[in-house]
């Protein structure tokens, strides 16, 4: 930004020179305006990406149409070309779009959407991209997004201009109708209006292309920022303990990042578009109607149609907003309703054999009966707000059609403009009203976009306000010791309300051995193998863990993800991790031989498992991992005790040195394990501390 300063003041004072020399009929406010577009690049390093390249680009357009100025006004412009140099008004207006940027970007609501944005065009993950020509290019993701977003700038100024040009076209083709002047006809129709035609859709289908990439590209990054801050450091599982304010994390990664990538690119490039469109064409009108009187007095208003324009579009701006202002509270409840909609319906397919057994359907119908019938009645809130919005602003939109022609025809009758002219007003018209209504016609957008914003802020927030619990000074710590012991140091393990559920001040799990862990359902047994496992935030005291030992908690009901029963059995290893004599010689340990030749199946393998099944597939996941400690949370409930035994005396024999630590409520199990260690009440009751049934006392 600094270099482009430099570079845009130094064209400023070329100007400044040669306008004070007299060689340049050009108005002296136009270097003096360049010059502060020069300052104004340089005090816009500090705003977001974002809005900078919105600045810089703008600066850019400023400088080249400056060029263009000097060019006419020293002769260099070709005759007959004269009709596409733009008038002073345009580099002024392009300078004062981007301080109108550039003030923005101090708005909080502004600053929210850009921090989000910036996320992507920030980015310095080097990334590739093959460029016609060219061929494969290597920079960093923020900075190819970068370069994307000022091409699609420029592309859509260029589109501006055209549209300026355009107009004139009109003026002069309906001048030859009114002359009858059949030469000056055919020459607009081919000779100016085929090129610009022809150039105008190269034009619009190359930013269709890029905006797509831009966009997909865009999206593809954020969404993978988002899943990783979510799924880092075990943040979506602390999210639902702490209940942060985060519901239907799904949909705000999958259905809102869409929708803000989308409408945040939509309407920014619309914004500079009709912006530059209402400084083009205002132009325009006024030079029109500079000598314009009041109708029906002689008072001369310099530029009526700009002020007639301008009190017009206000007027339908504001009623719209009056009109609109609920919707973006209604589009919000919407999203939630339909969220948690879908969830119940996801959370009954999940639950499906559960549900059959107990005969719950005319529960689970009442069930999502009610929740189907928050969305039909906010629905119906919106198609209420929605219609009463669509009646004016169809009313008024309607009235676009006719209003340019009622305030152009007395001065057409009057014989103060040409037919020409007056179509060149209407279409100048049409096109300023367009931009200053552009609030109107993206109104119930922009209530689904703040919608969309506020839900991605709230996940956002509640993704930090989980992290910075995480970091907190008086938390759970867990840290490498120097011995292979697994050591507890005055351990206080909290519920998520801070109610103190178990305390050890000191308890070891030496190498090698096998523990049975027990107790009374309630007593905290799962909740310590969380708080070992290190995905448990609440409480405070020292976990001392060997020094690169690997861990394995295998809870009650394993998690099995849908597709190839590979991938399940494998899990969570990448794809090729293990080969697929180890994936079978698994399968077969724990007594599944008959999946073997299915491992390219894919299925949803938690419902067509059976609950022993599921647990049996989880156990073969510890054989492949081979981990240095390995948690059995009830891993084996499901199974009946010969079963039990054969998967314990199993594990024994294929994992000598794995340490195993378990919960169970059998007395079978005890069997299977060197020591026992008993969740035993405190004096005060209201806690629990793990005893050692063999030394009670080293446990108090």
């Amino acid at each position: 930004m600094i270099k482009a300063s430099i570079g845009v003041a130094a064209v400023g004072l070329a100007v400044l020179a040669a306008s004070l020399s007299g060689w340049g009929s050009f108005p002296l406010i136009l270097p003096v305006i360049t010059l502060a577009t020069a300052g104004l690049l340089y005090v816009a390093r500090g705003i977001p990406k974002f809005l900078r390249v919105f600045i810089a680009m703008l600066a850019g357009a400023h400088v080249v149409v400056v060029g263009l100025l000097v060019a006419a006004a020293a002769g260099l412009v070709p005759a007959g070309y004269e009709g596409y140099v733009p008038p002073v008004s345009t580099p002024i207006g392009a300078s004062a779009f981007a301080l109108l940027i550039y003030a923005l970007s101090f708005v909080p609501v502004i600053r929210t959407i850009m921090a989000i944005a910036d996320r992507y065009f920030e980015a310095g993950a080097e990334s590739m991209i093959r460029v016609p020509g060219v061929g494969l290019v290597r920079a960093t993701e923020g900075g190819i997004g970068t370069m994307f977003l000022a091409v699609l700038i420029g592309i859509n100024l260029f589109q501006v201009a055209l549209n300026v040009r355009l107009n004139f076209f009109s003026r002069d083709l309906f001048n030859s109708f009114q002359d009858r002047n059949a030469e000056a006809f055919w020459y607009q129709l081919l000779w100016v209006f085929v090129p610009l035609a022809t150039v105008h859709v190269i034009v619009a289908l190359t930013e269709v292309y890029l905006g797509y990439v831009l966009r997909i590209r865009w999206r593809s990054y954020l969404n993978e920022v988002f899943v990783g801050e979510w799924l880092g450091g075990s943040t979506h599982y602390r999210m639902q303990l702490s209940h942060a304010e985060a519901d239907n994390p799904d949909q705000r990664i999958a259905e809102d990042l869409r929708k803000y990538v989308e409408t945040t690119y939509s309407l920014s490039i619309s914004l500079l578009t009709q912006s530059a469109t209402l400084v083009s064409f205002v132009a325009i009108l006024w030079s029109i109607s500079q000598g314009f009187t009041f109708p029906g007095t002689d008072y001369v208003v310099p530029g009526l149609l700009v002020w007639f324009v301008i009190a017009y579009a206000v007027l339908g701006t504001w009623l719209t907003h009056v009109i609109g202002r609920p919707l973006i509270r209604l589009n919000f409840q919407q999203e939630r309703y339909e969220a948690d909609y879908r969830f119940s319906l996801a959370r009954l397919r999940e639950y499906a054999e559960q549900i059959a057994l107990l005969e719950g359907e005319p529960a689970e119908k009442e069930r999502l009966g009610g929740r189907f019938a928050q969305i039909i009645r906010n629905y119906m809130a919106i198609v209420s707000r929605y219609l009463k919005l669509q009646t004016f602003t169809l009313s008024y939109f309607q009235a676009n059609v006719v209003v340019p022609y009622l305030i152009t025809a007395p001065y057409f009758f009057a014989g103060k403009i040409t037919l020409g002219q007056m179509q060149q007003t209407v279409g100048a018209f049409s096109r300023v009203e367009s931009a200053l209504t552009f609030f109107i016609s993206a109104y119930t957008t922009l209530a689904d976009y703040k919608a969309v914003i506020d839900r991605l802020t709230t996940f956002e927030g509640a993704i930090a306000e989980v992290q910075a619990g995480a970091r907190a000074e008086e938390r759970l710590r867990l840290k490498e010791g120097e011995d292979a012991a697994l050591r507890l140091h005055n351990l206080m393990v909290a519920l998520p309300n801070g109610r103190e559920l178990v305390r050890a001040r000191e308890l070891v799990f030496r190498p090698g051995e096998s523990v049975l862990l027990t107790g009374p359902s309630g007593s905290g047994k799962s909740t310590l193998f969380r708080a070992i496992s290190g995905i448990w935030p609440f409480g405070h005291g020292e976990i001392v863990a060997p020094q690169g030992a690997t861990m394995m908690l295998l809870p009650q009901r394993p998690y099995i993800p849908i597709g190839t029963l590979r991938g399940a059995v494998t899990y969570p290893a990448v794809t090729g991790t293990y080969r697929d004599e180890e994936i079978v010689e698994a399968l077969k340990a724990v007594r599944l031989p008959h999946l073997a030749d299915q491992l390219d199946v894919e299925d949803n393998w938690t419902q067509r498992l059976s609950g022993g099944e599921q647990q049996r597939l989880a156990i073969a996941r510890a054989l492949l991992a081979r981990p240095d400690w390995l948690l059995l949370d009830e891993a084996t409930a499901a199974l009946d005790e010969p079963t039990e035994e054969a998967i314990y005396r199993m594990l024994r024999e294929r994992l000598p040195k794995t340490t195993v630590i378990s919960i169970g409520h059998r007395s079978t199990l005890a069997a299977f394990h060197d020591r026992r260690i008993d969740m035993r009440p405190t004096a005060s009751g209201d806690q629990f501390s793990p005893t050692d049934m063999r030394a009670p006392a080293a446990a108090q």
